[in-house]
């Protein structure tokens, strides 16, 4: 693995500390891998038309690098926790594209400024500690005009249900799912952050059955405005 080099020097806030859900972790991969037939329909128009480097957050255990189309020139997959990481480590040795699976948080990216024509996260917003910070991390590392794809789940429903969200949100869940909340909303947090929206689209998963508290989900496109744009600034 070659170094990926330093965060450019610049001082700032401590990164939070080392994620560890070991029970959690060892849960999800076997339910990610149960979901598949639900979430994996998606997961080739979530990474159609990438290419150049690629910034992955949260990684989990791998399950996009099948889906890399091959303008992907390298894909660097950021996992915090030990257990999911080492699982995506075996799975970025089958993928059809280079991928370098490293330790790190979202909200302190291991990587140089501007260094990723793209970044993908999947199903990890509703998870990270602190929002904000990591749309702005993200934002850092990408190129000015770069892309940002988003396949994630949050806030919808009716009214009971997002006062059930909210409600989850303060009480179990987070507890039970490895940090995860399912009352945020996503694509408010992107445009917040000083992205520009491209186009998205909202859907159930899974599409049929009952409806969860994890069921809406939204995937789309956004940029990090060019340095020239007005909004860049």
């Amino acid at each position: 693995m070659r170094p990926l080099g330093s965060r450019s020097g610049r001082a700032g806030p401590l990164p939070p500390p080392p994620v560890h859900h070991p029970l959690f972790a060892r849960f999800y991969a076997r339910l990610s891998v149960a979901a598949e037939p639900a979430i994996g329909v998606h997961r080739d128009e979530l990474l159609a038309g990438l290419s150049g480097r690629v910034i992955e957050i949260g990684a989990g255990n791998g399950l996009n690098f099948a889906h890399y189309p091959g303008t992907v020139s390298e894909v660097v997959a950021i996992e915090p926790e030990r257990r999911l990481r080492q699982l995506a480590g075996t799975a970025a040795r089958r993928a059809e594209v280079p991928v370098d699976v490293v330790p790190g948080v979202a909200e302190a990216l291991p990587v140089k400024s501007e260094a990723f024509d793209g970044a993908v996260v999947s199903l990890v917003l509703c998870s990270v500690r602190d929002l904000p910070r990591a749309l702005a991390e993200i934002r850092r590392v990408l190129r000015p005009g770069g892309e940002l794809r988003f396949f994630e789940h949050g806030r919808g429903g009716g009214p009971a249900m997002t006062t059930g969200q909210r409600v989850l949100d303060r009480t179990v869940w987070p507890l039970l799912f490895g940090g995860c909340h399912v009352g945020r909303d996503p694509v408010a947090a992107i445009r917040d952050a000083g992205y520009e929206l491209g186009a998205y689209r909202r859907l159930l998963v899974p599409d049929k059955g009952p409806r969860t508290p994890s069921s809406y989900c939204v995937l789309g496109t956004a940029r990090r405005p060019d340095a020239r744009d007005p909004a860049a600034s």
